[in-house]
C-alpha cells in the first residue's frame, strides 16, 4: 500500500456461528485461534464457541445446523463419527479416516461438507523446521487418527520412506488402512525398544498423548548420544514438553505442537470465512493465552 499505510480493518455485521465439538473441550485453544481471526478480519458478526459434545449428541448437533452457522472443528473423539454424518467428505479426509472441520453450505439444500487441515497444519509446521534440509527418513510416533494425519503430511512433504512405531499393533489397523489408501505402506512394529529405530531419523513427528512419550524423553537423556533430526511434538502441554526438551539438548531441531495447532485453525478460518487468514494475530493470541495458562496461580 502506497506510504506504508497499515491495511485498513474491514466491518461485516455479518453473523454467523462456528464452534468446536468434542469431549472434554474446555481445554481447547480453538475459540482464542478463531475469534482473534475474527476481530482481525473485523467479522464482528461472527461468533465462535466450544461445545461439549459426547458422541452419543453428536448427530443433534449436527442435524440442528442451519444457515447461520460457517462450520465446525472437531476434536477427539468425534473425528471419525462425524463423517457418517455428512453429506460429502473431501477425499483427503476420506483417505485419513478423521474429518476435524465441517463447512455449512448454504443453498436451496444445506450442504454439510467435511474436510482435514490437521494434514496442512503438519505440513506447514513441519516445513518451519525443515527449511534448508532435504526430506530423509522419517518416523511417526503413535498410531491414532494424528498418526494417519501426519503420514500424509509426510507423504506431501517428500520423505521417501516413513516407519510406524506404536505403542499397541493390535490397535493400529485403522492408520494401516488409511495409509494404504494413501499409497503409503507401513508396517507398525512395537515403540518399546532400541531408540536407534528413531532417533536416527531426519523427520520425528510424536503424535503421542499429552506426557505418553515421558519414558522416550527419560531414555533419550540417559542414552546421551546427539541427534540431528526434526522433532515435532504434536502435543503441546506441558511446553516444551518432556520430549521436546530432551531432543533440543541433544542437538536437534524442535517444532512445538502448538505450530500445528495454528496453522491447522488458520486453514479452517480460510475455509471457513473466504478471507485470507491474520496468520501473526492468531499466532500471537496462541502464545498469549498458552502464557496466561502456564503461568502460576496468584497468590
Amino acid at each position: 500500500m502506497a506510504g506504508g499505510e497499515p491495511a485498513k480493518r474491514r466491518v461485516s455485521t455479518d453473523r454467523r456461528r462456528a464452534a468446536v465439538l468434542g469431549h472434554p473441550i474446555a481445554h481447547s485453544l480453538s475459540p482464542v485461534l478463531h475469534q482473534a481471526a475474527y476481530q482481525a478480519l473485523g467479522l464482528d458478526g461472527w461468533t465462535y464457541q466450544a461445545l461439549d459434545t459426547t458422541q452419543e449428541q453428536l448427530a443433534a448437533r449436527v442435524h440442528a445446523l442451519d444457515e447461520s452457522w460457517a462450520g465446525l472443528s472437531v476434536t477427539m473423539p468425534l473425528k471419525v463419527a462425524i463423517a457418517g454424518l455428512l453429506h460429502h467428505v473431501e477425499p483427503l479426509a476420506e483417505a485419513v479416516g478423521a474429518v476435524n472441520t465441517v463447512l455449512v453450505q448454504p443453498g436451496r439444500v444445506l450442504t454439510l461438507v467435511g474436510a482435514n487441515t490437521d494434514v496442512h497444519g503438519l505440513v506447514a509446521a513441519l516445513g518451519e523446521g525443515l527449511v534448508g534440509r532435504t526430506p530423509g527418513r522419517a518416523v511417526v510416533l503413535g498410531g491414532g487418527a494424528t498418526a494417519a494425519s501426519a503420514l500424509a503430511a509426510l507423504a506431501q512433504l517428500g520423505q521417501p520412506g516413513t516407519s510406524l512405531l506404536v505403542r499397541s499393533v493390535a490397535r493400529a489397523g485403522a492408520t494401516v488402512r488409511a495409509a494404504s489408501r494413501m499409497g503409503v505402506t507401513v508396517r507398525p512394529e512395537p515403540i518399546d525398544g532400541r531408540l536407534e529405530r528413531w532417533t536416527g531419523a531426519d523427520t520425528v513427528v510424536s503424535t503421542l498423548p499429552p506426557r505418553a512419550a515421558d519414558p522416550l524423553a527419560t531414555a533419550l537423556v540417559e542414552r546421551g548420544e546427539p541427534v540431528t533430526g526434526v522433532l515435532l511434538d504434536c502435543a503441546y502441554d506441558p511446553r516444551p514438553t518432556a520430549l521436546g526438551a530432551a531432543w533440543h539438548s541433544l542437538g536437534g531441531t524442535v517444532v512445538g505442537g502448538e505450530r500445528m495447532l495454528l496453522h491447522q485453525a488458520v486453514e479452517q478460518v480460510r475455509l471457513m470465512t473466504g478471507l485470507q487468514p491474520p496468520v501473526a494475530a492468531m499466532a500471537e493470541a496462541l502464545v498469549a493465552e498458552l502464557v496466561r495458562r502456564e503461568a502460576p496461580p496468584a497468590g
